[in-house]
């Protein structure tokens, strides 16, 4: 009985050391597999496809097992080695886990991918896989420095005028007994003052472009309207500097937009060619209606625009004769404007330019079929009542603003002037 219980006992002891054996052989068979496999986490393939980002999976050798549509475009290819250093770098720091950040210039084979910032971050994903997500940072750094650089320039832009002004004050007060040098001072004070108010002017119009709520209802605008606008707007600048305006092309032609806007941008091409034409040449303004584009050209003959000027002459504050610039109290803000409005209408700025030749601004818009008669006279009418409307409220808020009461200003009941 007592041999039969022991053996019955040292079966069981010598059973489970096989079967605990039998485990611990298993679970490190187990191991060295998951150790040793690349599989993809389940869903992994799918998230990558859906991503806008660049990302993939990569092994411990760097070798991209997944990735996203996006990573091409960063030189990641599947089924290739990362061949960027940094990138490896990231890879082999989560090699024991957790996660790495990094930001830096993404190059490829030594050579520059334009070059691109990127924000890179590494994650653990098993023991032989890491997930990288790269994130194309270069266009908000490229905001950004447009920022700051606007800031800086109006600053810079802003400061000139204000103190010229400020320093002919002092010269006025210096000279209070000498009428003509008074005189002299105070003109050249009006002419900072015109100026400072063109820049401001400016830069308010260029933010109102910018602004995703600057621009009302845009309305059926003609072509005709705009152009005679702007020329008849620069008609004495043109003759003072001794060029000639000429009009020709296409009529009838209509746009949807503001006709305000258009009228600034169009002036502002015609104002450019102007200042940059030599006395006695001729300023052209075309317009050509076809495949549903309108084209609105200035062409010059003047001192055209270099190669490298023409990537940076639509940036705000850039000129591309500086000292010119200065002598005519440019603002560098002129195409600037002219490109955002562009952009608002749905239509491009395009640039043609030889230096000694002269340069020719066309703004490219949608074109719309035009309002019926009697639609047009309605829109007339409107336009005619709102400004009317608005006169009313201008000159309600200056009566109200006057401290004593004429016979000028006298209100009725309902708020109106008589």
């Amino acid at each position: 009985m007592d041999s039969t219980l022991l053996a019955l006992v040292l079966g069981l002891v010598i059973g489970a050391g096989i079967a605990t054996m039998i485990a611990l052989a298993w679970r490190a068979r187990m191991s060295a597999r998951a150790q040793a496999s690349v599989d993809l986490p389940e869903g992994l393939t799918d998230v990558l496809g859906a991503m806008d980002d660049a990302a993939c999976a990569v092994d411990s050798s760097g070798l991209v097992i997944a990735a996203s549509s996006a990573a091409s475009r960063l030189g990641i290819d599947l089924g290739a080695t990362l061949e960027n250093a940094e990138l490896r770098q990231l890879v082999r720091a989560v090699r024991q886990g957790g996660s790495e950040s990094s930001t830096f210039r993404l190059t490829q084979g030594g050579h520059s991918l334009s070059p691109r910032l990127v924000a890179a971050r590494a994650s653990w994903i098993g023991p032989r896989l890491s997930l990288l997500i790269i994130r194309d940072v270069t266009e908000q750094e490229r905001l950004d420095q447009m920022r700051t650089d606007f800031v800086a320039n109006t600053s810079h832009e802003l400061k000139t005028p204000v103190g010229a002004v400020g320093l002919l004050a002092e010269a006025i007060e210096s000279a209070a007994d000498d009428p003509a040098q008074v005189r002299a001072f105070a003109t050249r004070i009006q002419a900072e003052a015109a100026r400072l108010g063109q820049l401001t002017g400016r830069i308010m119009s260029l933010s109102r472009l910018q602004s995703s709520d600057g621009l009302g209802e845009f309305d059926a605008v003609a072509i005709d309207e705009v152009v005679t606008a702007s020329v008849e707007a620069h008609a004495v600048q043109a003759a003072s500097a001794g060029v000639e305006l000429t009009r020709g092309g296409d009529r009838g032609a209509w746009v949807r937009g503001d006709a305000q806007i258009l009228i600034e941008a169009v002036g502002n091409l015609i104002a450019n060619a102007i200042v940059y034409s030599p006395r006695g040449s001729r300023v052209g303004i075309g317009v050509r209606s076809e495949g549903g584009i309108v084209e609105i050209s200035v062409a010059d003959q003047g001192i055209g625009i270099g190669e490298a000027d023409r990537d940076r002459i639509f940036e705000r504050f850039y000129r591309a004769d500086e000292a010119r610039s200065r002598r005519t109290g440019g603002t560098g803000l002129g195409l600037s404007i002219v490109k955002h409005a562009t952009q608002r209408h749905g239509g491009e700025v395009r640039l043609w330019s030889r230096p000694g030749r002269g340069s020719t601004f066309t703004m490219r818009l949608p074109e719309i079929a035009g309002p019926d008669v009697d639609d047009d006279a309605a829109a007339r009418k409107k336009k005619k009542d709102k400004k009317e409307k608005k006169d009313r409220k201008r000159a309600a808020r200056m009566a109200a603003a006057t401290p004593t009461t004429t016979a000028a200003n006298v209100r009725t009941d309902s708020g109106e002037l008589v």
